[in-house]
């Protein structure tokens, strides 16, 4: 037994980022499924947080016998509704954890958290040498094009976001722990505007002088930076409010575990929601939203989004339990390997060709042009191919589901 409407929400999310990371043609792209360019926020700049919040709302069941707040609970006896779920159901995070993670003496428990968050980022890694494997192998490029290793991305701040998470949430108290979330957001926010860069002075919130940028080329070089450019979206400073997103979840997941399974549960997540979204929004006038240098402001704002998503799972799921989010828990329990597979298919896609000579193009636009564009157009058939990596996608996760395949790490 799991929470569904955790599983649902990943699904909506990983479903979203299929969709969103396979137009037929990056220049014909509806505007909600485009990223914002540098300030500002699109739907499709809401799927990376809400994973990072996912994985702290699971990680408050899986965390629950070694955090110090079920340690200040254990001599209550009374277990209501929500409890006793998440004792049973222990949903995972954006990977899955066996059973057996929970009966592990807490001595050994950081070597579990460590082991995964290694594995995470190793994946990412591997993710990101494949496009250059590719290229060699197939395109004739140079070898020392691997001294060019791209070092961060989705997975390493998934990674490391949950290791500060986790190992936080085990060693402080709800209180401490509330403060490091507040504490990061506005550290953070005083970092960016007051500590001047060579060149670019304090407040510079450019790709090209702002604080992230500079650090990751100071620390791991502009080489291995996202494109090779001064900035990486997912950089080593900007992880840090990524902590604060992932507390975000793990807060909503202490609430959930000492609550009712009842409608009132739902509209104070919705009113939280609202709240936050709103806040979020006011501080994008002093601190703007930004998913790429993953301001404090888009961190609140953000989490109002992912709350108001989840109420609205766990209201119609939970409370009431219609059965609408079958297809997408299918899609979220096995959201990990979606994710890589998904991401190692359209690679191979992009470096290989349909035919010969420098104009030949690549299997994926091949597939875009002619199988999508003639009935579709340019525009509709760029929507229709990323539709169909979706269905694509979730036929695989349905066979997998069918024989209950989960992959674990």
């Amino acid at each position: 037994m799991r929470l569904k409407s955790l599983d649902v929400f990943r699904g909506i999310a990983i479903a979203s980022m299929i969709l969103a990371n396979n137009p037929g043609s990056w220049k014909h792209i509806y505007w909600p499924l485009e990223h914002a360019e540098w300030h500002g926020c699109t739907p499709t700049d809401l799927i990376f947080p809400f994973f990072l919040f996912i994985v702290g709302t699971a990680m408050s069941f899986s965390l629950s016998k070694y955090t110090q707040t079920n340690n200040s609970e254990a001599n209550n006896p009374e277990k209501d509704k929500a409890t006793n779920l998440a004792n049973n159901s222990r949903p995972d995070s954006f990977f899955l954890i066996p059973d057996s993670f929970f009966l592990l003496p807490s001595s050994q428990i950081y070597w579990r958290i460590a082991r995964r968050a290694a594995i995470l980022f190793i994946l990412g890694l591997l993710l990101n040498a494949s496009s250059i494997a590719l290229d060699v192998l197939l395109n004739n490029a140079p070898i020392e094009n691997f001294a060019k290793l791209r070092i961060m991305g989705v997975l390493q701040r998934i990674s490391l976001a949950y290791l500060i998470s986790a190992i936080a949430a085990i060693n402080l108290s709800p209180r401490n722990l509330k403060l490091l979330a507040i504490g990061l957001l506005f550290g953070y926010w005083g970092a960016l505007t007051l500590i001047p860069i060579p060149l670019y002075g304090a407040g510079n919130l450019t790709p090209e002088g702002n604080l992230v940028g500079y650090l990751d080329r100071l620390i791991l070089g502009s080489q291995h930076l996202y494109k090779g450019g001064p900035f990486d979206p997912e950089g080593l400073l900007s992880t840090l409010p990524a902590v604060a997103t992932v507390l975000s979840g793990y807060f909503t997941g202490e609430y959930l575990r000492d609550r009712p399974i009842k409608t009132r549960t739902s509209i104070n997540l919705a009113i939280c929601g609202l709240s936050c979204a709103v806040i979020g929004s006011l501080w994008g006038v002093l601190f703007p939203i930004n998913k790429q240098l993953w301001t404090s402001s888009y961190v609140v704002f953000t989490a109002g989004w992912a709350l108001l998503l989840l109420a609205s799972c766990y209201e119609t799921i939970e409370v009431r339990g219609w059965k609408w989010g079958r297809p997408w828990e299918i899609m979220g329990v096995n959201a990990i390997f979606l994710f890589v597979a998904s991401g190692i298919v359209a690679r191979i896609l992009l470096k290989t060709r349909i035919g010969t000579g420098e104009n030949a193009p690549t299997t994926y636009t091949w597939i875009y042009e002619n199988w999508f564009v003639p009935w579709a157009g340019a525009l509709n058939g760029s929507l229709a191919f990323a539709i169909t990596a979706v269905l694509f996608w979730w036929l695989i996760l349905y066979g997998m589901y069918r024989r209950g395949w989960v992959i674990k790490i």
